[in-house]
């Protein structure tokens, strides 16, 4: 079934004229990212975390800038340091691949914070992070709508405590603490005005296409931001979905497709079979 799968999946590819890749935390596993699947996850990623018993919950979010910065900052700014030295794997070079080949062109919808589809070389006016960026830096209370880079930060990390040393970041409008542009949990200070116009390029592009295929990769059910935009793009734009997921590969639709696998190991399966378009 699977072999009958990848190759229905080849065939609403090279068929349809129009790409928007749909990416959750999955997507960066095969480049050695973590994906928090669960709290022990989070706690083999973080084991200094998992002997305190915090939870991911309560690691990523506002109320731990307000009450420990320091602890905060020291998650953020090694996940910071992590994302800048990852490369990303080959299946971003297929997306690519696909994009250029497709006659309406592409656009990213990502859940992830981690920048590798910019580091792969994707047009950041492309993408639409859903979520946020962690190269983004906002003030934390906020004194105004203002995000800035944060590629002059230099995290500094004890990482056997996932504590930042040293001054913590400001913000260099008012001196406040300040902390990444990212949708955190129980967050109602998020800055998203830049991510907002993302989207509404994303719904400009959306507007001039007809019957793309949404490739689903890495996107899980219990936070369903990257699932409930792909489903949307099938519903109003007459698309179909290609879904690649190792645990949660089911599709509602017979027309769309599941396919129980890692987002590289599908990509690398999906490219064999499109004439042209492999190597």
């Amino acid at each position: 079934m699977t072999d009958l799968s990848i190759s229905r999946a080849a065939d609403l590819i090279a068929q349809a004229n129009a790409l928007v890749i749909a990416a959750g935390a999955g997507m960066g596993v095969d480049s050695g990212l973590p994906d928090f699947r669960g709290d022990s996850g989070f706690w083999r990623a973080y084991p200094a975390l998992g002997a305190s018993g915090l939870r991911f919950t309560e690691v990523a979010s506002p109320e731990t800038f307000r009450r420990d910065p320091a602890l905060a900052w020291g998650f953020y700014g090694h996940r910071l340091a992590l994302y800048r030295r990852t490369v990303p794997h080959d299946g971003f070079a297929i997306l690519r691949r696909w994009a250029a080949a497709m006659a309406g062109g592409a656009f990213v919808y990502t859940s992830n914070v981690d920048g590798q589809f910019q580091r792969a070389g994707v047009d950041p006016a492309q993408i639409h992070e859903c979520h946020g960026a962690i190269g983004r830096l906002q003030c934390s209370r906020p004194c105004s709508l203002a995000t800035w880079s944060a590629d002059g930060l230099v995290p500094d990390i004890d990482e056997a405590a996932c504590r930042w040393r040293g001054p913590l970041p400001t913000c260099p409008h008012c001196g406040a603490l300040a902390r990444p542009a990212i949708l955190m949990f129980g967050d109602s200070a998020w800055i998203e005005r830049e991510f907002e116009a993302q989207a509404e390029r994303l719904e400009d592009w959306l507007a001039g296409v007809r019957h793309p295929v949404v490739v689903e990769l890495g996107a899980g059910t219990h936070i369903p931001s990257v699932r409930h935009f792909g489903q949307r793009v099938v519903t109003r734009h007459g698309g179909r979905l290609v879904r690649i997921n190792p645990r949660e590969s089911a599709v509602a639709l017979s027309d769309d497709v599941g396919l129980p696998m890692g987002a590289l190991a599908g990509l690398r399966a999906i490219d064999a079979l499109l004439p042209g378009r492999s190597g």
